[in-house]
Formats: C-alpha cells, sequence, structure tokens
C-alpha cells in the first residue's frame, strides 16, 4: 500500500470533488453544448451545399455562368440596361497587407448594371488615401470611383461617420447602397446577386453576407476564426435572418434619403456599431433581413495578428540617469476581442439594451460553460495517470471511472464538433472557389486543426474577460480613436493620446508630476522644483506609433525619489493613460517600492521569456493586467484603455 503525494491527494480529491452532481451537470452541459454547434454546422453545410449542386447543374444544363445567375438570359443586353443604380461605399482606415487585392475585388464586379465606388476616409494622411489614389490611377477609364475626404467624427464612430458623408455624397438617380469593410473580398457576381434578391423582394431592408475566415498560422487569426464560425450558423440560413455583419450590407438609397426609420439620426446621433445599430433598427420596425446561401466571403486575416504583449524594462547609467520602458502592444486579437463585446454595450433603446444583456449573460455563461469541462476532463485523466504510475489502487483512493467516463464523452462530443466545422469550411472554401473561378485557389490544407482546438479554449476562455472590461470602462481606443459611451450612445470621441505625439505626452506627464510636487510641498515633502531650463529637465519621448518607447532623463543630483515617481508614472501611463488613478496610486505608495517591483518583476519576466516558456508569462500578463483595469475602471473613471488598431474591420 503506497502513501499518497501532497501532490497526489490534492488532485485526487480535485477529481473527487469533479465527479459530484455540480460537476457533472457542468461537463454534460459541456457535451451539449459541442453537440448543438455540430448540428448547428451541419444545417449550415447543407445549405452551403445545396448551392453547389445548384451551380452544378446549372454548368451541367449548358450555363457556363451559373456562378453569376441561375438563368444565363439575365446576361443579356436587354436585361442589363435595367439594372438599377448601385453606390458601393467603403469606409476606410490604414492599409492592410490584403486590402489592395481586396480593393481589386471589389471594383472589377461584374454587375452589368450603372454602379459608383466612393472610398471614404477620415483625412488624406491616412495611409489607405495614396493607396487608393494609386489604385483608381490604374482604372480610371474603367471603374466610376472616387475618393471622399469625411474629416473627424464628433457624434459616432468614424465608421459611420465615413459611412454617412459617402451616402450623402452618392449619386441622386442610386437605388441602392452597399457598405462594404476593406477586408471583404467580393466574388465577380456578389453585387448581381444581392440587387436581384433586392429587385424580386422590395420589402428586404438589408441584405448581408459573413466572412470565410483564411487564418494565417497564428493562434490570434485561429481565434478569430473559432469566434465567426458559431455566428456563421445565423448567416446561412438561406433567406430571413435575425444577424447583420456590418461588413457587407445593402440597402435602399431611399432609406437614408428620408432617414426612414430613423436610419439616419439612430447612426449618427451616438452611434458606436452600424451592424448592431441598423439590426436592432429592423427588429423594432419589423423589417426583414436577408442572407443569400451565395454570400459568403473570403477573409483573409493578417499575419501579424498577434496574440501576446511584452514588457521590458532596462536601466541604462551614463551621466544622467536614463530609465527605459519598451512596451509592444500589438495583441491585435485581444483589441479584435475588446471591439466585438463592446458593441454590446451600445444601444438605441431600452428593448435594444434587454437584448444586449441577454446576449452578454448568455454568451458569458456559454463560453466558460464550453471551457470548464475541458479543465475537469484534463484533472481526471491526470489523477487517472497517477494512480496508473504510482501504483495506486483504486480501491485505496476511493476513484472511480465515472470521471474518465466524462473525459471520454468530451472527447466524443469535442471530435464531433470539430469534425462538423472542418466539413462546413471545406464546403465553405469549395463554394468560394466555384463563386471566383478566376481568383487563386483556396485550400483547406493549411488550417491546423490543434490550434482551432487551442484557439477554441482560448478565445472562450478570454471572452467573459473582454466582457466585463467592455462593462466596467465603458470606453474603448478604436483605431487611435477613443470612444466613450453613456447611455449607450457615444459621448465623447477624441484622439487616443498613443495617436497624439510626444509633445502632448511630454506635458501629460509633466502635468502629473507637477500635481505630485505641490501634493508633497503641501505635506512638508521634500518637493524640488524641476526646472524646464536646466539639464535636470524630465526628458520624455513616446514613439506611440508603433511600440511605446517611454524615455526619461533627470540629473543625477535629481536622482532619489523624485526619478522613482516618474518612473512609475511613464510606467503606468502607458499602461492605463490615466493621469488621476496615477496621481492617487503613487501618492499613496512608497514610490521607490513600486519601481523596485517594477524593475525586478520585469528583468525576471524578460529572462524568463528569453529562456523558457514565453506564451505562459504573456498570458499571466495579459489576464492580470485586465484583471487590474477592470478592478480599478469602476472607481476610476479616468483610466482609459490601451486598445488600439488599423482598420475598422
Amino acid at each position: 500500500m503506497s502513501a499518497f503525494d501532497p501532490a497526489d491527494s490534492f488532485l485526487l480529491s480535485l477529481s473527487r470533488a469533479f465527479c459530484s452532481p455540480l460537476a457533472v451537470f457542468i461537463q454534460i452541459q459541456g457535451c451539449v453544448i459541442c453537440l448543438i454547434l455540430a448540428i448547428g454546422w451541419a444545417f449550415a453545410a447543407y445549405i452551403r451545399k445545396r448551392e453547389i449542386n445548384r451551380i452544378k447543374d446549372g454548368m451541367k444544363g449548358g450555363n457556363s455562368f451559373a456562378f453569376l445567375c441561375h438563368d444565363i438570359n439575365e446576361l443579356e443586353h436587354s436585361n442589363q440596361v435595367n439594372l438599377p443604380r448601385v453606390s458601393i461605399v467603403m469606409p476606410l482606415k490604414g492599409f492592410g497587407e490584403h486590402n489592395l487585392h481586396n480593393w481589386k475585388s471589389q471594383i472589377t464586379s461584374l454587375y452589368g448594371g450603372p454602379m459608383e465606388f466612393l472610398f471614404v476616409v477620415e483625412s488624406v494622411e491616412d495611409p489607405a488615401y495614396h493607396a487608393v489614389i494609386n489604385l483608381l490611377a490604374d482604372f480610371k477609364d474603367d471603374v466610376d470611383a472616387k475618393v471622399i475626404v469625411a474629416g473627424l467624427s464628433k457624434t459616432c464612430s468614424q465608421k459611420i461617420h465615413n459611412q454617412l458623408v459617402g451616402v450623402e455624397k452618392m449619386n441622386k438617380d442610386s437605388k441602392y447602397v452597399l457598405f462594404l469593410d476593406d477586408d471583404v473580398r467580393l466574388h465577380p457576381g456578389s453585387i448581381r446577386v444581392l440587387t436581384t434578391e433586392m429587385e424580386k423582394n422590395p420589402e428586404i431592408f438589408i441584405q448581408t453576407g459573413y466572412p470565410l475566415d483564411l487564418p494565417s498560422g497564428t493562434l490570434g487569426s485561429y481565434c478569430i476564426y473559432e469566434y465567426h464560425m458559431p455566428c456563421s450558423m445565423g448567416f446561412a440560413t438561406g433567406g430571413k435572418t435575425f444577424f447583420l455583419w456590418g461588413g457587407c450590407m445593402m440597402m435602399h438609397a431611399d432609406d437614408f434619403r428620408h432617414d426612414n426609420y430613423g436610419v439616419v439620426s439612430g447612426l449618427r446621433d451616438g452611434g458606436y456599431s452600424d451592424d448592431m445599430t441598423l439590426a436592432a433598427i429592423a427588429g423594432a420596425h419589423k423589417r426583414l433581413i436577408t442572407s443569400p446561401p451565395v454570400a459568403v466571403f473570403p477573409h483573409p486575416i493578417a499575419s501579424d495578428l498577434t496574440f501576446s504583449r511584452f514588457v521590458i524594462v532596462t536601466i541604462q547609467l551614463f551621466y544622467y540617469t536614463y530609465i527605459r520602458a519598451d512596451f509592444d502592444f500589438s495583441s491585435r486579437y485581444w483589441n479584435y476581442l475588446r471591439k466585438q463585446t463592446f458593441v454590446l454595450e451600445s444601444y438605441i433603446s431600452k428593448v435594444n439594451w434587454l437584448m444586449n444583456r441577454a446576449l452578454f449573460s448568455t454568451h458569458c455563461y456559454l463560453s466558460w460553460g464550453f471551457v470548464a469541462p475541458y479543465f475537469m476532463a484534463m484533472v481526471h485523466v491526470a489523477a487517472a495517470l497517477q494512480i496508473y504510475m504510482k501504483g495506486y489502487s483504486y480501491g485505496e483512493t476511493t476513484c472511480t471511472t465515472g470521471g474518465l467516463l466524462l473525459a471520454s464523452w468530451l472527447a466524443i462530443c469535442t471530435f464531433t464538433e470539430l469534425l462538423s466545422m472542418w466539413n462546413l469550411t471545406r464546403i465553405e472554401v469549395q463554394l468560394c472557389n466555384m463563386l471566383s473561378p478566376e481568383a487563386p485557389k483556396l485550400s483547406l490544407d493549411y488550417y491546423n486543426w490543434s490550434m482551432i482546438f487551442v484557439a477554441m479554449l482560448v478565445d472562450n476562455f478570454l471572452y467573459p474577460i473582454s466582457a466585463l472590461r467592455s462593462h466596467f470602462s465603458q470606453s474603448i481606443n478604436w483605431s487611435g480613436i477613443r470612444y466613450r459611451l453613456k447611455n449607450g450612445k457615444i459621448d465623447k470621441v477624441g484622439i487616443a493620446i498613443e495617436q497624439q505625439g510626444p509633445d502632448l505626452c511630454n506635458q501629460k506627464v509633466a502635468d502629473i508630476v507637477e500635481k505630485d510636487r505641490v501634493y508633497r510641498a503641501q505635506r512638508g515633502q521634500n518637493a524640488p522644483q524641476i526646472s524646464g531650463s536646466s539639464p535636470n529637465l524630465l526628458c520624455l519621448e513616446s514613439l506611440l506609433c508603433s511600440d511605446l518607447l517611454i524615455l526619461l532623463a533627470i540629473g543625477a543630483s535629481q536622482v532619489g525619489e523624485d526619478i522613482s515617481v516618474c518612473v512609475c508614472l511613464a510606467i503606468l501611463i502607458s499602461l492605463f493613460d490615466d493621469e488621476d488613478w496615477l496621481y492617487s496610486f503613487t501618492s499613496a505608495s512608497h514610490p521607490m517600492l513600486v519601481v523596485s517591483i517594477i524593475l525586478l518583476l520585469s528583468d525576471w519576466l524578460y529572462s524568463f521569456t528569453s529562456a523558457s516558456h514565453p506564451m505562459l508569462v504573456v498570458s499571466i500578463i495579459l489576464l492580470l493586467s485586465d484583471w487590474l483595469y477592470s478592478f480599478t475602471s469602476a472607481s476610476h473613471p479616468m483610466l482609459g484603455s490601451i486598445d488600439g488598431g488599423e482598420s475598422f474591420s
């Protein structure tokens, strides 16, 4: 008879606890969630497969252009001249690696009717502006397109502002307006299909579609793919749906000209999310939203979509004391997830608020309800392995096969879920290849299904954290613009501190240091004046367009508590962008202790990540920073967000 090690005893006790009625319910619930997802994806695959068969049957019947239209007679000139005018409005922000290809697919549509393309940017300084100008120069004789400068929004999100300015500039004869994001890769016949459906059924309020994510290989890209897949069920109905994707929306132009149903006012007056706002308007007025079965668009995800952020602090001693902090805020996946959860904080009515609260609660519950069974299953398997390797008998441990049975059922359900996801992705890849025969063929070969499984766990674990953070912060940095909500609508719009250059950052930190000096002087503490004309000047350089670089230089005669205050302020302002909270924090705490802890931990983390397991440490940093943010934001309203982005997508 072997004695239990303390670790083994804890593991076996935990395994027994996970066999309690509540734990069994949670594990069975996880299996049910997997099976429901598998059934939903199977139904979506059936709808998409039916469209593939229709195209194949059309080609067998002599219609070589079945990927464009059901009836080849629709391509006759007599029918083409009667097609309505369509204005395609594309709000742009930044220039990514796939944007040029996407724009080309949009302006080279095979729609036979009159159409115009309106590329809308905030300013001529936007990288997208010059990229579009160069693109249109190559197509100036072939397409009706122009670039519009919308200016900075003051009452709504910049994307909505760009959309509304584009609508104001569209041709007066346009019957329909199509909003497209810069990450949408259209098929040659997509505009024709959307227009044809609008013509067949004038009761349609909005027509939409959904992306087929093409992961780049990073964990963040697989998390986005996994996040979109459950939502894709709502768009694969073959017709009516309650869901709306802002990346592709076709609407009646007159609804904007006459502000029907409050479309313009609802978006303009505090609107944050275009699709959530319009979906709420459609629901309130019982208007119809549809999604054609062929409205699935390839969406290549950027290869620089990273998941983690690193913190490195180093010290260099010369005649002056330099303290340098490098922060790489490149967690673009986290920024994406923040934007997805933040939309649930915006609403236009009490009913819309209730629906968003229901979505918030349900999604958070199901996300952790999905992840928890896997943790329990790992404990059951680990306990069984310990029993086997240490030679414990099942009688000694009072351990039954119940835990392993639950883990086995979860494995079977997970395999079924992944198989159904694979089948839907395979069919959508096939459909996209048929709808764009001239484009390079998409392939399922580079999908890493082990990474997809990990992404399922990571994404569902982080979703409630992101949702809670959005709920308590009511603020977000979207593409360099800070938005703050009040009563579900945008209340304040401003350029995020990261985008305002080193001069403003210098001034902010100088103001905070001065506040600290005055506070200490009032308490009778040593509070030397930092002169702006001496070599002992506080010098802050902030290169915030890419990695955040903070450089503090203080004269040797001033080294002491003052430098600790400045360092702490600089590090924390780069993390949280909140002078009020920082001031109270550094005033109440011992600044040298704070800086010492920051430097020691940063040095330890740097050496640890360089030689060992960086993802583990980065995950801990990420979770702790999120917890700290949600913990402090409720009591410190000036606490900001560090999220950034490069596009509206």
